[in-house]
């Protein structure tokens, strides 16, 4: 197969640390350039120090300076910042933006909660890049828009109770997550002394991850996010009553139905897995209860892997034609 040119651009995060760890074992792919606006001129060494003996050459460049043999671009760049580059890129080659500027179909309802969008005429021709769903559409895509954490956790959870037309009412969504997910740059609130031995909601009011749960599962979401003072990792608890009584059997049924053929994503059956089930992982680990009509769903992903840049590498094997596993199959991390 032949080999492709990759540019990471805003890579001095975690999603953009995980991408070279991630693409390190993908022998088809060369990163050959990478950017950041506060690391310009180090090499890679100097700022993932895990990774330097790795890449012992490649060095942070300028976002104004890609070269033209670029095949696929990867954006680990802020909200709104990806909408100011992205024409320039797709002149060039592909894209996944790991943002969240091409997810939001609704113009009006991105703009609520990101601000003003520059490039609407580029939305609609964006594909929502979760494969178990939109793989087809990927495969054919020139501009990936890459899931939220949350939402890869949510929708995958809910997904098939809203094909089976199952959903009676809101979904109600209580979601822990790692400290990771704020990404790396400092706050106040997430120091050490502030995180450990710690836990608690944030964003009651409303959280813009929100969006995207009600657009693919076209219903009301009631969400609440909450801190965990672990790295990494998201457990998501999911209620959805359910308009007639499902058995355990059923709802296992179901399940299969949609996921037995997919290689990430594992049925624990009738207990809640563990962040510890999928950590460093591209898996998705689902599990259940039923009561009746009341279906409670736990799902646990990765938020840097499954929920960040193992997807976008799952996305681009698919768009080059690679196997979708290729380079993201390894085995999670425990203890």
């Amino acid at each position: 197969m032949s080999e492709y040119n990759i540019a990471i651009i805003g890579a001095s995060g975690y999603t953009g640390g995980e991408l070279l760890r991630l693409f390190y074992f993908h022998k088809n792919v060369t990163v050959s350039y990478i950017t950041s606006r506060k690391h310009k001129g180090k090499k890679v060494g100097e700022v993932f120090s895990a990774l330097g003996n790795f890449y012992p050459d490649l060095e942070f460049s300028s976002i104004s300076a890609v070269p033209d043999n670029i095949d696929y671009f990867f954006l680990a760049l802020p909200h709104s910042v990806s909408m100011l580059h992205v024409r320039r890129f797709l002149e060039i080659g592909k894209v996944i933006d790991l943002g969240a500027d091409f997810r939001i179909k609704d113009i009006d309802k991105y703009e609520k909660w990101y601000g003003m969008h520059h490039e609407k005429d580029l939305v609609n021709n964006a594909v929502f890049g979760l494969p178990e769903i939109y793989r087809d559409d990927i495969r054919n895509a020139k501009l990936i828009a890459n899931p939220g954490c949350y939402p890869t956790s949510v929708i995958l959870g809910a997904y098939p109770f809203y094909k089976e037309n199952l959903i009676n009412g809101e979904i109600i969504v209580d979601s822990k997550s790692g400290v990771s997910g704020a990404g790396r740059n400092p706050k106040e609130n997430l120091h050490f002394p502030e995180v450990d031995s710690n836990f608690y909601a944030y964003s009651v009011n409303g959280h813009r991850h929100q969006l995207e749960m009600e657009q693919e599962l076209k219903a009301e979401i009631v969400f609440t996010p909450h801190l965990l003072p672990v790295e990494r990792g998201i457990l998501s608890s999911i209620y959805i009553r359910t308009s007639k009584s499902l058995s355990n059997k059923q709802v296992e049924e179901i399940f299969k139905k949609y996921y037995s053929k997919e290689f990430f994503i594992r049925l624990s059956g009738n207990k809640s897995p563990a962040l510890k089930d999928v950590r460093g992982s591209n898996f998705v680990n689902i599990g259940w209860s039923v009561t009746g009509n009341l279906v409670k769903i736990f799902v646990v992903i990765d938020n840097l892997v499954k929920g960040a840049s193992g997807q976008a590498i799952q996305n681009f094997n698919l768009m080059a034609g690679f196997p979708e596993n290729t380079a993201i199959d390894n085995l999670p991390l425990f203890p």
